[in-house]
């Protein structure tokens, strides 16, 4: 695979990295557009005041712990997936990623342990 292969602009998804202090190292295109303040992307800033008090504590639970925390909501209207986990380097947490996308009206579940 080409070493300069970059496909995260490219999907229907936000996919935003931060490190263990909350700082954010990576925003995707649709990352961006979401959270962008005055035309700014939020690199190099901490996420931490764009939370609540409820959610900056999950978030350092989550740093803490290593657990991954994932649920849904319902935006504008839609609903949509949020999956944040940490990311680790040398086997320690050394922050998060979230990915969120917005589910579609109408979704199929398949029980692969029945067969379908």
């Amino acid at each position: 695979m080409d070493k300069d292969f970059i496909w995260t602009d490219d999907v229907d998804c936000a996919i935003t990295v931060c490190d263990k202090e909350g700082k954010v190292l990576f925003q995707n295109k649709v990352s961006r557009g979401l959270f962008q303040r005055d035309g700014e992307t939020m690199v190099g800033k901490s996420l931490m005041p764009c939370h609540s008090d409820h959610s900056r504590g999950l978030i350092g639970e989550m740093l803490a712990t290593g657990n991954t925390h994932c649920y849904t909501i319902t935006k504008k209207g839609r609903k949509k997936l949020v999956y944040q986990t940490p990311w680790k380097q040398n086997g320690e947490v050394a922050g998060l990623v979230e990915i969120s996308f917005y589910l579609p009206e109408t979704m199929v579940h398949y029980d692969r342990d029945k067969g379908e």
